[in-house]
């Protein structure tokens, strides 16, 4: 996978000094929560949900390293994330080969597909996980491709992380704001012509949009109303307490919609102390609640792994670029886990 993937990003308010964007907001002084009941690692994991694992992730792919080398004990710990359902992020370029690829596996399991499209014009406001299409037209192609790959497969796609939570922070330049959200409505529209897509816009984490009915209007002209959903705490650490809470006075400012989370590192919470970098590659993270549709709250469609475990988030703390695989953070976060 390509390197694009990971959400890092920089809130530029002068006032605030502070790092924000999915992957990059300041962090609020939640607990951790209590977590379901401890399996074994490797035991059970595929069974306990209806979304696909990917055999060929970066984790996957390590545990067999791992266990070809002899290091048995820790392949069997990170088999916690490798056997776990995580997000396919569209390569950028052309986004065809690789989601055909996990179509096909997809639908051999039964399982269903979550995706992220993540290309959108001027991506990231230029910080760590800067790129995207290199203008409209680009990406309206871009996204059609994305679109026409999934074809009937039963999906669900997390659209286009940070898109509207930059607009509202002011990151985002005032000349592109218009474009973004016809695009971003553009792509709604096109995702939603596959009969068995689900669409949720991304709205950002609790800790970077405190108000959450400052969302509501850009949300609404990115198409909000045409949408299922939205998503948030994608690559961030905000507790899923928190994430309920904000998504249940969203989705009452929304008329209802409902929302999926990020919980693929939220497991421990987030950092505390470092504010302005709680989003990088903080230490002493761990995963959070498994993919599951059984969330328990008729607003939350799902805990979701949109972050791919062990992915970086830039280079801070010593990690690679963003979006590489860092396999000794990954462990971690699998060796912290309670679930």
């Amino acid at each position: 996978m390509p390197a694009p993937r990971s959400r890092p990003a920089t809130l530029l308010t002068a006032a605030l000094a502070l790092t924000a964007a999915a992957a990059c907001a300041p962090a609020p002084t939640a607990q951790p929560e209590s977590a379901p009941p401890h399996h074994p690692a490797g035991v059970g994991l595929v069974d306990e949900s209806p979304f696909w694992v990917d055999p060929q992730s970066d984790a996957a792919r390590q545990v067999a390293a791992w266990e070809a080398q002899g290091r048995n004990s820790d392949a069997q710990v990170l088999r916690r994330i490798a056997d776990r359902p995580m997000a396919l992020w569209g390569p950028a370029g052309d986004p065809g080969p690789e989601i055909r690829r996990a179509r096909a596996s997809a639908r051999a399991a039964g399982r269903t597909l979550v995706l992220v499209a993540y290309n959108i014009p001027y991506r990231d406001c230029g910080q760590h996980s800067a790129g995207g299409a290199r203008d409209a037209a680009a990406y309206r192609s871009w996204i059609g491709a994305f679109a026409d790959n999934i074809a009937d497969t039963k999906a669900l796609v997390v659209l286009e992380p940070d898109a509207v939570p930059h607009l509202v922070d002011g990151c985002t330049r005032a000349g592109h704001r218009d474009e973004r959200l016809q695009l971003l409505s553009e792509a709604v529209d096109r995702l939603k012509r596959n009969k068995n897509t689900k669409v949720y816009l991304d709205a950002g984490n609790p800790a970077w949009i405190p108000d959450p009915k400052k969302l509501v209007d850009p949300l609404y002209k990115a198409g909000l109303d045409r949408a299922d959903g939205f998503s948030l705490n994608v690559s961030n650490f905000q507790p899923s307490s928190a994430g309920r809470e904000y998504g249940a006075a969203l989705s009452k400012a929304t008329k209802g919609k409902h929302f999926v989370i990020d919980t693929s590192r939220n497991g421990d919470g987030p950092l505390q102390g470092d504010r302005s970098q709680a989003w990088c590659n903080p230490p002493g993270r761990a995963l959070g609640t498994p993919p599951t549709d059984g969330t328990g709250d008729p607003l939350v469609d799902a805990y979701l792994w949109v972050k791919r475990p062990g992915e970086s988030d830039g280079t801070c703390r010593g990690g690679p670029p963003a979006g590489k695989w860092w396999p000794d953070y990954a462990l971690g976060l699998a060796r912290r886990a309670t679930d």
